[in-house]
């Protein structure tokens, strides 16, 4: 086994209300790992903390053999979809998506392009942002969360806003991805997806998990 990412008893409270009981999980590199559960039950909470973004109140969270908030703040090379994708609403979505390159300045307009197009959109489409469907943001964001190639990406309801179509192309795309060895956490309501994306399941229920 080839542990990627370590979680080891981690409980996180917002004030007096616990959200994740004593959550334990080994994930290795890639693989792809559904989380399943209701809204409220933990999941995103608990995608928030692998992430750096939210820190636990107890445990130890770590992805590449490093503790989230003491030897790094964030995963080193980790594409992220959690809620809605925000964007710039007047900029086009190549040009949002150069905006967000240059602050780690690692890729040039070519992967840009070349996320953009895997994600099923036109990088050369000459509409803002705010004239996009719901649809086409997801499919943004799943090119902003993939353009660096990075090793691991936590994709929270990606499927959010996409038609029949969009729903094929994005699977595809996660199971290249999965080729290539990337390690992914996919959060979805629809069991569909977990069950054709998902090498292990989990269940999410009251910020308890068992695996399914």
């Amino acid at each position: 086994m080839n542990p990627y990412i370590e979680i080891s008893h981690i409980t996180k409270k917002f004030g007096e209300e616990t959200v994740l009981h004593d959550i334990d999980i080994v994930m290795e590199q890639g693989k792809t790992y559904g989380f399943s559960g209701n809204n409220g039950s933990g999941k995103t909470v608990l995608m928030k903390c692998i992430c750096g973004f939210l820190p636990a109140t107890s445990g130890i969270i770590k992805v590449g053999g490093k503790r989230i908030g003491a030897e790094i703040d964030f995963p080193e090379s980790i594409g992220v979809i959690i809620e809605t994708p925000g964007f710039l609403p007047n900029l086009t979505g190549l040009q949002n998506l150069k905006i967000l390159a240059n602050l780690k300045n690692q890729i040039t307009e070519r992967e840009i392009r070349k996320a953009i197009k895997s994600a099923g959109l036109d990088p050369d489409l000459k509409k803002s942002v705010s004239q996009y469907s719901l649809g086409m943001r997801q499919r943004l964001g799943i090119a902003q969360a993939i353009m660096e190639d990075p090793e691991f990406l936590i994709l929270d309801e990606p499927f959010n806003g996409l038609d029949k179509h969009g729903v094929a192309d994005i699977r595809k795309l996660l199971l290249q991805l999965k080729e290539e060895g990337k390690t992914v956490i996919l959060a979805s309501h629809n069991s569909e997806d977990i069950r054709i994306l998902c090498d292990e399941v989990y269940e999410m229920d009251g910020g308890r998990m068992r695996r399914l």
